[in-house]
């Protein structure tokens, strides 16, 4: 061990940010920095947030300003969801295994009571979600049904077809 005056003691401070460019600059990847005020990086970053708001307007539903409360439900609905691009969930590529299964809570699992709320709010929720989605699907099926009407035909009766986004010459017989 060598001791030197200190004024011959070079000391180089690097910010987490030089760090990170420095990192990145030796990786494959790429790193793109955003701000609050400018957020466009690339199009997947800009993609996977306007999925994740789009995830918070429906957690939060009637009570937009509990949505901080919900981030963590939106990330793990995002995670666990299919994305066509890696053919599979980000939470399998990152763990290597499927998400775990949301089972409903039996009252008295928790030690704390502040767990045992939350488990019986997000089990309220689930319902509450389940109710809005059965409405949902009921109203399409009014509203397909409303224009729809069953029809029957015997073999050889002769029907109207109407062919559309079809051009004249695809219809027409072709010369031998």
């Amino acid at each position: 061990m060598a001791f030197c005056p200190l004024s011959q003691v070079t000391v180089t401070l690097y910010s987490p940010a030089h760090f990170g460019r420095s990192y990145s600059a030796s990786q494959v990847s790429k790193l793109q920095f955003t701000s609050a005020f400018h957020p466009q990086a690339d199009g997947q970053s800009e993609a996977t947030n306007k999925i994740i708001a789009m995830y918070l307007r429906c957690l939060t539903g009637d009570h937009p300003r509990q949505g901080i409360r919900w981030l963590p439900w939106a990330e793990f609905c995002y995670n666990s969801s299919y994305q066509a691009s890696l053919r599979t969930s980000p939470f399998k590529v990152v763990y290597g295994r499927d998400p775990p299964v949301l089972r409903a809570y039996e009252p008295g699992e928790a030690r704390l009571p502040a767990v045992e709320q939350q488990m019986l709010e997000r089990d309220e929720f689930l319902a509450k979600v389940h109710d809005r989605l059965e409405q949902a699907q009921q109203y399409a099926k009014h509203q397909y049904d409303k224009k729809h009407r069953e029809l029957s035909f015997a073999p050889g009766q002769w029907v109207w077809l109407r062919l559309l986004h079809r051009p004249m010459a695809s219809l027409s017989v072709q010369q031998r």
